[in-house]
């Protein structure tokens, strides 16, 4: 699901490039802003699947590039950890004025110290969220430590980090000597949710201790045993972004009334968008993915749609079954039902091996739990056929479709 692509121009009048995720019904719970790691970029794959995983859970995300990096405009070597904070409050100026000002500054390794920084100035944000951060900014030193005495001597040098060659200049060393963030935390008025692994062999799990023990509360710290500094792992970064949405609904205030499950004017609401084939799907109440296998080209993030339709037929049977026998009073305890569907042959067909006479076939196993006799167990399988789906998958049905102007 490919974000909304948008460019704003930062104080210097560089523009940088952006994504916008947004909740499937256009109206957030609330905007957020994401920073990603030294060096890396709006496209980094945890960056996608964090901001992916909050906009399906109704949280509008803005990720962007630093100045120099990725598809922005500058020279990443006269940038520095000071020009990634004003990034930072360029970013929630244009949020705030294109859109809605942003309640939330989620940061990532280097990231994540930016965004404890910027969020001192910026009245809305309320919460701030730091993945792997370290506690003092000058840490990425070690990422080129051979190369500091070239840059000192000669003003500059070119370094390769993550395989990738950047020029690191003396002043942008010199930038990176801020104050430790520890001294700032006790007079940070926002709520803080500090995330770090164990084995993060980038930024040890010590700093996440320095920056929680001088942070003042409302504070919380998860550990992500088991993940990188990277979170390269899908499972990883899923789970971070489940975190966090749980999270911030306790500690980042918005107006219900205004989160509309808006699917304009209709029933159900579907969108695909991107290279893959995840879809996104909102009825009234609830937010759904759907998704083909990863060997035809999906990525397996949900149920294939013939899935949906099973489960559908599943769902209302078991349902229709409790009706009747609470109704009848029977002590019927649990439903069980499988589905399977495959293409048949008619068997009165004229040519019953033509491809064209094959139908859909549903196969319903029913299992019931409960002090039932044979013939309440024979009733209910009888009642069944008479579930609202069922009898819809068996009417003549006409399906309209209208493109949309």
């Amino acid at each position: 699901m490919n974000p909304k692509k948008l460019t704003f121009r930062n104080r210097k009048e560089i523009e940088l490039a952006a994504h916008l995720y947004v909740p499937l019904d256009q109206k957030p719970r609330f905007y957020a802003i994401f920073a990603h790691c030294f060096t890396c970029s709006q496209n980094f794959t945890a960056v996608r699947r964090i901001a992916t995983s909050l906009s399906q859970q109704g949280i509008a995300v803005l990720s962007f590039d630093f100045t120099g990096l990725g598809r922005s405009e500058g020279d990443f070597a006269q940038s520095g950890f000071s020009s990634n904070v004003s990034d930072l409050h360029d970013a929630y100026e244009f949020l705030k004025m294109k859109y809605e000002a942003p309640k939330m500054l989620i940061g990532h390794s280097l990231g994540g110290a930016a965004a404890l920084y910027a969020s001192f100035d910026l009245m809305h944000i309320q919460a701030v969220v730091t993945i792997g951060s370290p506690a003092f900014p000058g840490h990425v030193r070690k990422l080129f430590q051979d190369s500091i005495p070239e840059i000192e001597k000669k003003g500059s040098a070119e370094v390769t980090i993550g395989g990738r060659p950047f020029r690191i200049s003396k002043e942008f060393l010199e930038d990176l000597e801020q104050k430790p963030l520890e001294n700032y935390l006790n007079k940070l008025k926002k709520s803080l949710l500090f995330l770090h692994s164990p084995q993060d062999e980038i930024v040890d799990i010590s700093n996440a201790a320095v920056l929680y023990q001088a942070a003042r509360h409302p504070k919380s710290f998860i550990s992500l045993d088991g993940s990188d500094h990277l979170l390269s792992k899908e499972k990883d970064s899923e789970y971070v972004g489940d975190v966090i949405s749980s999270w911030s609904k306790r500690y980042v205030t918005y107006d219900d009334s205004l989160v509309l499950n808006d699917t304009d004017g209709n029933q159900v609401k579907v969108r695909l968008s991107g290279p893959g084939f995840t879809t996104e799907i909102k009825t009234p109440y609830h937010h759904l993915i759907a998704d083909e296998p990863l060997e035809v080209g999906g990525d397996n993030l949900g149920p294939n749609p013939y899935d949906f339709l099973m489960a559908s037929l599943g769902s209302c049977t078991v349902m229709t079954l409790k009706m009747y026998a609470d109704r009848k009073k029977w002590p019927l305890k649990e439903v069980t039902v499988f589905l399977n569907h495959d293409k048949v042959h008619l068997k009165d067909s004229d040519n019953p091996t033509d491809k064209d006479s094959k139908v859909s076939r549903f196969t319903r196993i029913i299992e019931l739990e409960g002090d039932l006799d044979d013939e309440q167990r024979h009733r209910l399988v009888e009642i069944s056929h008479r579930c609202p789906v069922h009898r819809t998958l068996e009417e003549d049905i006409v399906i309209q479709t209208v493109l949309k102007k």
